[in-house]
């Protein structure tokens, strides 16, 4: 890799703050060479026959799962992960792979009626797909697009976040391992202005698959707009996680916490805003209370460990500028000296428009608003500009359908904080994103639709 301006990047544990790797970074020039050798991998990989491609992407699934302790270990050290999570992620990673293999052969077009001939339809793959991973789940989100983009046919390059890159290096050398050809699968870490920037103007990338925050992918939206770029864009959230007074309100009160906790609150999809109906409002906060207060906060690779770290001085700093002194609320234990730590923290008697209210602080913050009714709950749920994902907790059946048609997010669960399955699509209203990951589709995201009429007139 050339380091024209020698940059490097440095990558510190979360937990510790010590330095873990330097790791190169890419610069355009490296960018333009990556483009190169992908566009010519990705010619015979798109002519290579499916059931080739499929068990190639079968094979690499086996390297990963035979390292999934070893990347597992690469997340807890430059994430902050916790051990179990950080698992549960390198298996994602093998198990997205396998799906989207089983998906090659199936990638079938569709014969439709026409008079004077006969038509068909064929999907044939875009060519070199750029894909941009954020640091708060390196692994999983980064095979979200890697995956199916591979089995579609296509070349990826994908350039994981500055703080996080291990292990996508790690998963590049396996996808060598594993008998995927040069060029096709390549990782070039370095920052987003830099090599984020050249890999999405580059006129031989065909798509941007980009996961991070609106801000930045409104950039990313507006530079792709010149070349009339396709795009898939996973941004901010704000999720609601409703609780009516009729809902089992001691279940609802034990998962709230990990709704927003998990991975130290740093998730888009995180029930940060916890609408509670107001005749329910007080038991709701005397059961949450010790639920808080008893989350195991401390060293990731401890198996009882429930929360790590957050990620790094900056987005510490972001956390803390939300919760201020005067706020009241629930507030649980940290670690104290080395490490990016905040607390669970949950903040009651709030305004329903106060910034942390109704911005994305991507931390283990939650605040608790009452509500009256329905109608009350559905306003403040839709009182964001985000719309990714939330819970709803009733026993009215007729209720949640009607509550599930008139959030306005893209993912929603009933009794359940249950966001991301592999073989179910995943995607944003409004701010919060454009387009659909997973599920059953996913790789003909990664496609062209050609249509090819035949006369059969003599």
């Amino acid at each position: 890799m050339s380091t024209e301006r020698n940059e490097l990047l440095q990558v510190l544990n979360p937990a510790t703050e010590e330095l873990v790797a330097t790791v190169p970074a890419a610069t355009p020039a490296d960018i333009d060479a990556a483009v190169a050798r992908a566009t010519a991998a990705q010619r015979g990989w798109a002519a290579a026959a499916p059931a080739d491609r499929a068990r190639l992407l079968r094979r690499f699934a086996v390297v990963v799962d035979e390292h999934v302790e070893e990347l597992a270990h690469l997340e807890v050290a430059e994430a902050g992960h916790t051990i179990g999570n950080a698992r549960w992620e390198a298996g994602n990673v093998r198990d997205l792979l396998d799906f989207a293999a089983g998906g090659v052969e199936r990638l079938n077009g569709r014969q439709i009626p026409v008079a004077g001939g006969l038509d068909v339809t064929i999907l044939e793959p875009l060519g070199v797909v750029g894909v941009i991973a954020p640091w708060n789940f390196p692994m999983p989100i980064a095979a979200w697009a890697t995956a199916p983009a591979l089995a579609a046919g296509n070349a990826v390059i994908l350039k994981p976040a500055e703080t996080t890159p291990l292990t996508a290096l790690r998963l590049a050398a396996l996808a060598l391992e594993a008998g995927l050809p040069e060029g096709l699968f390549q990782v070039l870490p370095g920052t987003g202005p830099v090599a984020g920037n050249a890999l999405v103007e580059h006129p031989g990338i065909a798509k941007i698959v980009f996961t991070g925050s609106t801000r930045v992918g409104k950039s990313i939206m507006a530079k792709c707009a010149d070349q009339v770029k396709r795009l898939t864009l996973e941004l901010g959230g704000k999720s609601p996680n409703i609780v009516f007074a009729d809902a089992d309100i001691e279940a609802a009160a034990a998962a709230a916490p990990m709704s927003f906790l998990d991975n130290s609150g740093q998730d888009c999809c995180a029930r940060t805003r916890i609408l509670v109906q107001r005749s329910a409002y007080d038991r709701f906060l005397e059961l949450l209370t010790p639920a808080i207060e008893e989350i195991v906060v401390g060293d990731p690779l401890d198996e009882r460990t429930q929360m790590g770290p957050l990620i790094s001085r900056a987005q510490l700093d972001r956390v803390r500028s939300y919760v201020t002194e005067d706020l009241k609320g629930i507030r649980g234990k940290a670690p104290e000296g080395p490490g990016f730590w905040f607390p669970p923290t949950v903040l009651t008697d709030v305004p329903e428009d106060a910034p942390c209210a109704v911005e994305e602080v991507f931390g283990p913050v939650a605040v608790v608003l009452p509500f009256d009714d329905e109608a009350d709950a559905i306003r403040l749920a839709n009182a964001t500009e985000y719309g990714l994902s939330g819970s709803i907790w009733t026993r009215d059946v007729g209720r949640a359908l009607r509550a599930s048609r008139a959030v306005r997010a893209g993912n929603l669960s009933v009794n359940s904080h249950s966001s991301v399955r592999y073989w179910t699509p995943f995607g944003g209203y409004r701010q919060s994103g454009l387009g659909r990951e997973l599920g059953p589709d996913a790789l003909t995201a990664f496609t062209e639709t050609k249509n090819v009429f035949i006369s059969t007139e003599a």
